[in-house]
């Protein structure tokens, strides 16, 4: 079972990123998926998740209307669609799956995917 997140990169502000979270061995359909990311020295924050059927979405405030988070059943991949990126953006952004609920979740994920850094220059 894995995870794995990819799509990131430097971009000025201003600037779109589309992160993309494969699943190996793991069917992302029946599993919500949140995503985090990490800046240095800070906590990890869960900034988007998606339930399993797509229907529950949630953002974190700093996000709202700048992000968007989307499924495709077809490719087992679930991505996180950035706009107009501020440096503040900047983080080590991961994929992670609760595995005991299909519905989201921030705490107790089991499976986590390797992350990707975004990096936002003003």
């Amino acid at each position: 079972v894995q995870l794995q997140a990819s799509g990131g990169g430097l971009v000025q502000a201003g600037g779109s990123l589309r992160l993309s979270c494969v699943g190996s061995g793991f069917t992302l359909d029946v599993n919500s998926i949140t995503w985090f990311r990490q800046a240095p020295g800070k906590e990890r924050e869960a900034v988007s998740c998606i339930s399993w059927t797509g229907g529950k979405i949630d953002y974190v405030d700093s996000v709202m209307g700048r992000f968007t988070i989307s499924r495709d059943s077809a490719k087992n991949t679930v991505y996180l669609q950035m706009h107009n990126l501020k440096p503040e953006d900047t983080a080590v952004y991961y994929c992670a799956a609760p595995g005991w609920t299909r519905q989201c979740a921030k705490n107790n994920m089991r499976y986590w995917g390797k992350g990707t850094l975004v990096t936002v220059s003003s």
